[in-house]
């Protein structure tokens, strides 16, 4: 009789060993094939894996003034299988002036995965980061002390100028997410924070190599592994040549000192940003090095926000300056005839007990004198017309439509795409917009605030600036950028292309003339003291406290070099702040200097400071 229970008890024993011995077979070769644990062991015992990193490329202005360039800096690193036994703490300590505590608190933040989640015990990794030359002087007479330690020699930004740090940016230690974004960083390396620092990271920063050296078994190193023949060698970071002119640049600062607000420069052809500054600013040179982290927390906690780059990211109503793009829209639409004198100015627009309130001037008024008187009358009579023609739209809707079809052609609505980050795309409504906002139920005096470029209308500084360029073009632009040229690349496509607007050739002509004539003899007349023929249009953008005082304009009319915009806030008048400020600006690029009354001008508006109180901004 067979024992059927002694049968079954020998097939699940057999069964039982079977997968032990599965088991550990697995487990050795997870351990010898699969895991790199013993391979790192073995290879931290035999090898130094050293990195050599590239030299950061230079940032020069379109001149060829050097702007941004490298200074040698020496970083520790620790390998913390290697320094565990036998270090002289104390010694080690007093070699880099640091305390006990602070010895220990960065040992600690190299083994915590959560801040360092690159971390092996058998690679280098970062102890303390750029040391001085004197610095490095002292510890490296006694680093043979210190087994385990070693130095590895970089470079840092040193900024030439103290203007333009919204434009360079800055470079800062990797966070986790840079790591966790791009394989190519590690704990300890830096990169790009800010300004184009930021936008052209990856042409700037090189290409790291290393030197693989070949130690004994007390951990000395005897030399290059099979003759460097596995080395890297590092290949140095491209030079960037920006658009930029430094003497606008520091001109424009000077200008701005005590205010808030920006100035834009473009060269209209090319659409290369000549100067951008954003006040109030900072010197970019206090971003540099172990002082960083504690000059970006002063600056951050600025109730007038210094970081903020208010070119870019700025969001305002455009005010008066926008009355020539609702020209340019309403002549080509056939809304208005340029000779037409039909829309009366009695201090402003009046109609079924809406008032718009303008200044004293002769009325009605044409095109060109609108523009040069800059009479809001006309304007909003022009925007009333055009989303009210259903003959010609069918619905307001579909007006209002057509009307935001042509702001977003003249860049506005949306970011233009400048390369620098942070950029913001300000506001234009559409149909859908104002639908939402009166359930369906609006028409043009509803909104007629935005003909003025008031009401929901924003834009940025930039996108003004851009304005004028396109004006000067007679109806296209480059999208704006700071960076000319790239060492041995070409730059984006985007930046060389031509980008052309809905409004017609005859329509920009008018709106040209109309802006001679306001610096000829309109809001923007002490631009007429110029020798060159400049044009332009004032805006005063009305605010909750004092009007911010706002001004685009180009010159020469003919052949234009430079297109700008200004905006301060709370300035007042457009002839105020920004007509003189915007004068100098093109007196400086166009002349290459700015004559003895110029500079006297210049001076004074420097020290013309706007009182803003204790609100945060």
């Amino acid at each position: 009789m067979v024992d059927y229970e002694y049968g079954n008890r020998r097939y699940v024993i057999g069964g039982v060993a079977t997968m032990i011995v599965v088991v550990y077979i697995i487990r050795l070769f997870m351990l010898q094939i699969t895991s790199d644990d013993y391979k790192k062991s073995a290879d931290s015992n035999a090898f130094l894996r050293k990195i050599e990193y590239p030299s950061r490329g230079a940032i020069s202005d379109r001149n060829g003034k050097l702007l941004v360039f490298n200074q040698p800096a020496y970083d520790i690193m620790v390998v913390m299988n290697e320094a565990k036994d036998h270090l002289d703490t104390l010694e080690f300590c007093e070699a880099l002036n640091i305390s006990r505590e602070e010895f220990d608190h960065r040992m600690e933040t190299i083994k915590d995965r959560s801040k360092n989640p690159g971390y092996s015990r058998f690679t280098q990794q970062l102890f303390m980061s750029q040391l001085s030359e004197t610095d490095f002087s002292v510890f490296q007479e006694k680093m043979f002390r210190f087994r385990g330690f070693y130095v590895q020699r970089r470079t840092i930004r040193q900024y030439e100028h103290p203007f333009a740090a919204h434009v360079l940016g800055d470079v800062a230690e990797v966070s986790p997410a840079d790591i966790e974004e791009d394989p190519y960083y590690q704990p300890g390396d830096y990169i790009g924070k800010l300004g184009v620092e930021r936008s052209y990271e990856r042409q700037l920063r090189g290409e790291k190599g290393i030197q693989i050296l070949l130690r004994d078994a007390h951990g000395r190193v005897q030399g290059r592994y099979q003759n460097g023949r596995l080395d890297r060698r590092p290949v140095a970071g491209k030079n960037l040549t920006l658009g930029l002119d430094a003497d606008l640049q520091a001109l424009g600062e000077r200008l701005m000192e005590g205010k808030i607000g920006s100035i834009v420069a473009i060269e209209p052809k090319t659409g290369e940003v000549l100067c951008m500054v954003s006040s109030p600013s900072y010197d970019p040179r206090m971003m540099v090095g172990r002082q960083r982290s504690k000059s970006h927390r002063l600056l951050s906690q600025n109730v007038w926000k210094p970081l903020l780059n208010r070119s870019i990211m700025g969001q305002y109503p455009p005010g008066s300056t926008f009355k020539t793009t609702q020209g340019l829209t309403f002549m080509t639409e056939g809304i208005i005839h340029p000779t037409q004198t039909a829309y009366p100015c009695q201090h402003g627009f009046n109609y079924k007990g809406l008032h718009v309130g303008c200044h004293g001037h002769a009325a009605p008024l044409p095109l060109v004198p609108a523009l040069s008187t800059s009479c809001n009358g006309y304007f909003c009579w022009g925007l009333y017309y055009m989303i009210g023609a259903k003959q010609k739209y069918g619905t307001v809707q579909k007006a209002m439509n057509t009307w935001r079809d042509y702001m977003v052609s003249m860049g506005f609505g949306y970011k233009l795409g400048i390369d620098l980050p942070g950029e913001k795309r300000g506001l234009i409504p559409n149909a859908e917009f104002y639908d939402k906002a009166y359930k369906g139920s609006w028409n043009g005096l509803t909104i007629i605030s935005i003909a003025i470029g008031q009401g929901e209308v924003n834009a940025t500084p930039l996108q003004i600036a851009n304005l004028a360029a396109t004006i000067s073009n007679r109806g296209w632009f480059i999208t704006p950028h700071v960076v000319k040229r790239i060492q041995g690349e070409q730059i984006d496509t985007l930046y060389t292309t031509r980008r052309y607007t809905k409004a017609s050739r005859e329509a920009y002509d008018y709106v040209v003339q109309g802006m001679r004539a306001s610096a000829t003899g309109g809001t923007c007349h002490e631009l007429a003291r110029y020798d060159f023929m400049a044009c332009g249009k004032t805006g005063t953008a009305q605010n909750r406290g004092h009007d911010h005082s706002v001004f685009m304009g180009f010159a020469p009319m003919d052949n234009p070099k430079i297109a700008v915009a200004v905006y301060v806030e709370n300035g007042g008048w457009g002839a105020t702040y920004g007509v003189p400020i915007g004068g100098l600006i093109m007196e400086q690029y166009i002349n290459g200097k700015l004559s003895e009354a110029s500079q006297k001008k210049a001076e004074d508006f420097q020290n013309r400071h706007i009182s803003y109180g204790s609100t945060s901004r």
